[in-house]
């Protein structure tokens, strides 16, 4: 499953531009020194995967807990539905839920500091600018995030993050460079992709939990599960 975050991290880098696209094209980096500018924008998007991976480790660390419960196949179908409610519920009505009210004043200092990053055209800057951009509260790393979980594992928590991380890099790096050509009316027709995209991650899912024993796709449910003595033929 982990090829999901790759294409999942490709088609929500188009929500990316809307939501975070300002901030690629605000960057510091050296315009006049094309070799420079590349290795800086390289140097910001580890920033932003470093920070993808810190909270992939910590969901990672939660899958891996319903993995040893023994019910990682029931974990993998409630993803997938979440997933998929996630994008049929329309998105005013979370809006009327300020789930991230308690932390309100620890995501204005971190706005306050990206802020004050983008005076410096240090590399330092650049990585800071992409850490606290990664970490900022984004509903496609909220999706991104039921796939680590599902992983079942830390490390392969942090790969999932990671991949998807990777998977925003093209899109995100053009849009320093072709940002004129990225017109409304196209970045409205990309993001109507998206819902079907997460969807279509969403069902993959729900049938890799189900294991009807499909290659790759659905495994068998003795796959997946923990069990006290190998299964061994």
């Amino acid at each position: 499953m982990l090829y999901t975050a790759l294409l999942f991290g490709f088609i929500s880098s188009f929500h990316c531009i809307g939501m975070c696209g300002a901030i690629a094209m605000m960057l510091p980096v050296d315009r006049s020194n094309p070799t420079k500018k590349v290795t800086q924008i390289i140097t910001y998007h580890l920033g932003r995967i470093t920070a993808y991976a810190t909270i992939g480790f910590i969901f990672g660390l939660l899958g891996k807990g319903f993995f040893m419960a023994g019910i990682q196949q029931k974990l993998s179908i409630i993803i997938g539905i979440l997933m998929i409610v996630a994008i049929v519920i329309p998105e005013k009505v979370f809006a009327q839920y300020n789930f991230s009210k308690p932390i309100f004043r620890l995501i204005s200092r971190m706005k306050q500091v990206l802020g004050s990053q983008f005076k410096k055209k240090s590399y330092q800057s650049l990585f800071t600018i992409g850490l606290l951009n990664g970490f900022l509260p984004c509903g496609m790393v909220y999706v991104a995030l039921f796939g680590a979980i599902a992983m079942q594992s830390t490390s392969l928590g942090v790969l999932y993050m990671v991949l998807f991380g990777l998977g925003t890099i093209p899109l995100m790096s053009s849009v320093v460079y072709i940002n004129s050509m990225l017109t409304l009316s196209m970045r409205n027709k990309i993001q109507k992709t998206i819902p079907y995209v997460v969807v279509l991650i969403g069902v993959l899912f729900i049938l890799r939990g189900l294991g009807l024993g499909i290659p790759y796709v659905s495994p068998t449910t003795m796959s997946l599960f923990v069990q006290e003595n190998p299964n061994c033929h």
